[in-house]
C-alpha cells in the first residue's frame, strides 16, 4: 500500500473515532452552557468525555451552600482519576444571588471552587435545562438545592443523592470510586 493511501486511511479512521465519540454523547448532554460570571461557555459532552460526572444544582444563599467546600474536596481528590464535578447555579428555589458577580464571589472566593460552575439556569419544571430534564426522568427532579446526580462515562445516571447527602458521604464516595 502506498504511503498516500495509508495517510488517507489514517485520516478516515481518525474521523470515524471522533465521529463515534461525538455520537456516543447522549442527546441531553449536547450543548453549550455559559460559565458562571463569564462570557466563556463549556460543551458538556467535551467536558465529560470518558469521565464520570457529578452534576449538582447549586445556590449561593442556601442552608446547603457550605457543601461547595466538600464538592471542591471531591473535585480535587478524584479529578485526576476521571471525575468531573459540574455545578449548575439555579434560582428555582429563590436561593441564588441575583447578582451573578456576587454568586461567583461566594463560589470562587468564599469556598475556593475550581470545578466547573455554570451560569444560573432552570433545573425544575418545564423550563428546566435539557440536562436536568433528562436526569429528572431517570431519577427525580430536584426538590431543593444541592441534589447530586452521578453520571457514568456512558452518560447514564448511576445514582441520585438528595440535598441532605453531603459530598463527603461514604456512600457517595463509594459510588464515585466504583465508577472510576
Amino acid at each position: 500500500m502506498q504511503l498516500k493511501s495509508l495517510v488517507g486511511l489514517a485520516g478516515v479512521l481518525a474521523l470515524a473515532v471522533i465521529s463515534s465519540a461525538a455520537s456516543a454523547c447522549p442527546e441531553y448532554l449536547k450543548g453549550e452552557y455559559r460559565k458562571l460570571h463569564s462570557k466563556d461557555s463549556v460543551n458538556i459532552c467535551e467536558l465529560m468525555e470518558n469521565k464520570t460526572v457529578l452534576v449538582v444544582n447549586t445556590a449561593s444563599h442556601c442552608g446547603f451552600t457550605s457543601q461547595f467546600k466538600e464538592l471542591e474536596a471531591l473535585h480535587k481528590k478524584y479529578k485526576d482519576k476521571g471525575l468531573v464535578v459540574v455545578g449548575f447555579a439555579s434560582d428555582d428555589f429563590k436561593q441564588e444571588d441575583a447578582d451573578e458577580e456576587k454568586a461567583a464571589e461566594i463560589c470562587y472566593l468564599n469556598y475556593g471552587v475550581t470545578f466547573t460552575m455554570l451560569a444560573p439556569t432552570h433545573v425544575t419544571g418545564e423550563q428546566a435545562n435539557p440536562v436536568f430534564k433528562a436526569l429528572a426522568s431517570q431519577a427525580r427532579e430536584p426538590k431543593w438545592n444541592f441534589n447530586k446526580y452521578l453520571v457514568g462515562k456512558d452518560g447514564k445516571l448511576v445514582e441520585y443523592f438528595g440535598s441532605t447527602t453531603k459530598p463527603d458521604s461514604p456512600k457517595l464516595a463509594a459510588a464515585i470510586e466504583q465508577q472510576l
